[in-house]
């Protein structure tokens, strides 16, 4: 339990610490918007609720993909490919960024015996 308390303040100490860079601040503002874009685009083509629509955009990003929603028309099997060609990048890049970020932050405290 201790080990997990400490890995949340380590992530919380890392997202702090990646914020203050603009790289980070620009990726951050690109994945959410890419969400938002998904999010409204299945909410006009396809009509589901508003979570839905967050609740697919987050699982195909995230490469999940469990299957209990699926566009049902072209546009949105068109939309949803490119979606994920350029979304995936996206969200790939940002994990990655804060990923090093996390590392960092655990490079700067002594390894603790547990």
């Amino acid at each position: 339990m201790i080990r997990f308390i400490t890995n949340i303040v380590n992530l919380k100490l890392a997202i702090e610490k990646s914020f203050k860079d603009s790289e980070f601040r620009l990726l951050s503002i690109l994945v959410t918007s890419c969400l938002m874009i998904g999010t409204v685009f299945y909410r006009i083509v396809e009509g589901w609720s508003w979570l839905d629509c967050l609740y697919f955009s987050v699982v195909t990003l995230t490469t999940v993909g469990y299957g209990d929603l699926n566009p049902t028309t072209s546009l949105s099997k068109v939309f949803t490919m490119i979606y994920i060609l350029i979304g995936l990048g996206l969200f790939l890049v940002f994990v990655n960024t804060l990923s090093r970020r996390l590392f960092n932050v655990n490079m700067d405290k002594p390894i603790s015996k547990d």
